[in-house]
Formats: structure tokens, sequence, C-alpha cells
């Protein structure tokens, strides 16, 4: 049985020249303000994985089947239906910090380690950077560099 390829790669494409092509021009804002807060959060410039994700640093990774790649620590995709944030998921110790923060974040959905957010008007921008820096620092804790 053939390796499955792993098609989200980090690529050369600059960040500002996807944000600017971007054909929503409150989309285009968005993008630049999650860019702007990730920076702050990471102390990273962020690189584009596959078409579509902006990508702040990177890890390694295996599953238990064996499969394994690599992908930014932290990332988002300004999507057409919703602004997707790529979080840890289960932050490590501090779940509970995380469910307080989700409810006060305003209108928004999770997934396992997504969350979507379809207008950040929607959104308190202080609690969800601070969402961001709580993925962040559980991704640094449990894939440490």
């Amino acid at each position: 049985m053939a390796k499955a390829e792993i098609k989200t790669r980090a690529t050369e494409i600059p960040v500002a020249d996807f944000i600017a092509a971007l054909p929503d021009a409150r989309r285009r804002e968005e993008a630049a303000t999650i860019d702007a807060m990730h920076r702050r959060v990471t102390r990273l410039e962020p690189t584009m994985w596959g078409p579509s994700i902006i990508g702040y640093g990177s890890y390694d990774y295996v599953y238990d089947s064996g499969h394994s790649g690599t992908m930014c620590r932290a990332g988002f995709s300004p999507r057409k239906a919703a602004i997707t944030l790529y979080l840890m998921g289960n932050y490590c110790d501090r779940q509970n910090e995380a469910d307080a923060l989700f409810a006060k974040l305003g209108k928004h959905k999770t997934g396992k380690s997504c969350l979507y957010i379809n207008k950040l008007a929607d959104a308190d921008l202080d609690v969800l950077e601070q969402i961001v820096a709580l993925s962040w620092d559980s991704m640094n804790k449990y894939y440490p560099e």
C-alpha cells in the first residue's frame, strides 16, 4: 500500500500576495487583523501552507498509526464561509481556561482543532488573541522545539 502524500506543505507564496488577492474586501481586512495577531503572539513571520493556510512556525508529528508529517504550529485560513483558525485542540492541562475563553469569545463554532468565525465583528478580538496565545503555549509545551 502506497504512503499517502501530504498535501499541506510550506510554500514560497508571499503571504501579503495571498491576502491581497482575496476577492472580498472584508476578508482581506480580517486576514490582516488575524495575521497581525498571530505575529504578536508567535513573534514569527508567516508562511503559506498549501494554497490557503497562513501558518506560523512548524512542528513534526507522528500518529500512533505511524503516519508522520510537518505542519504549522499555529495558523488560519480566511475561507469564504468562515475564517478558520487552527488551534492546539486539547490545550494540555489548560482546558478549563480554554473553555472560559471560548464562552466569552462571541459567535463561533469549533471542531476538534479548528475555530470557525463567520465575521470578526462577531468576536471579541482580545479574547481571540488570548485563545491564540493559549494554543501557541500549549503547542510549544506538547511539541517542544
